[in-house]
Order: C-alpha cells, then structure tokens, then sequence
C-alpha cells in the first residue's frame, strides 16, 4: 500500500460520515418519540384508558407499568446505540480531517 492518499478513500469515508449521521438523525427522533410518550403516559389520568397500535388496530393496555418498562428499555437502547454513532462520527470525521491533509500536502 502506497502512503499517497486517493480521492477514493477520502470519499469512502465522507459517504459512510454521510451514512452515519443519517442514522445518528433517525434514532435521535426515534428516542425523542419515545420520551414523549413516555412523558404523555405518566402525565395521562391513570383511569383513562390507554391503547397501543398493534399493526392496523389499536388495543387497550391492560398493564401500564409493563409498557413503560418495555417503552423505557427501548429509549435506553437507542440511546446506547446514539452514543456509539456519535463515538463513530467523532472518528470518522478525524480520519476525514487526517486524509483530508493528507491529501492537500501532496
């Protein structure tokens, strides 16, 4: 492997920058989704009844302290899976900048 940088590689790696970000853009919706419903669940009056979409019907939620587990555990995950997007942005965006002067020194 030769030390010169191609316009290849730096552009490989602003694609999958690229790529990345849509996706740190998706699951950052996706949890702040989540934590409105979850807030709306636990502001809602306990004896008003509360429904989940199950395909193409809505169902009534016989146990609430189960759905906000279960709504709770997925918001953890998906901040999880935002954080280590954000630790790949980091990196991409320096191994960017690094081939990026590189490449200008040539």
């Amino acid at each position: 492997m030769s030390d010169k940088v191609s316009t290849e590689e730096i552009q490989a790696v602003a694609r999958e920058l690229q790529l990345i970000r849509g996706q740190m853009q998706s699951v950052s919706s996706q949890v702040s989704e989540l934590t409105i419903t979850l807030e709306a669940l636990e502001s809602q009056d306990p004896v008003k009844p509360v429904y989940r979409s199950f395909g193409n019907i809505l169902l009534e939620v016989e146990d609430r302290k189960s759905l906000m587990e279960e709504l709770s555990g997925s918001k953890s995950t998906l901040e999880e899976h935002l954080t280590r997007l954000v630790e790949r942005e980091e990196s991409l965006r320096g191994q960017y900048e690094n081939l990026a002067n590189e490449y200008e020194k040539e």
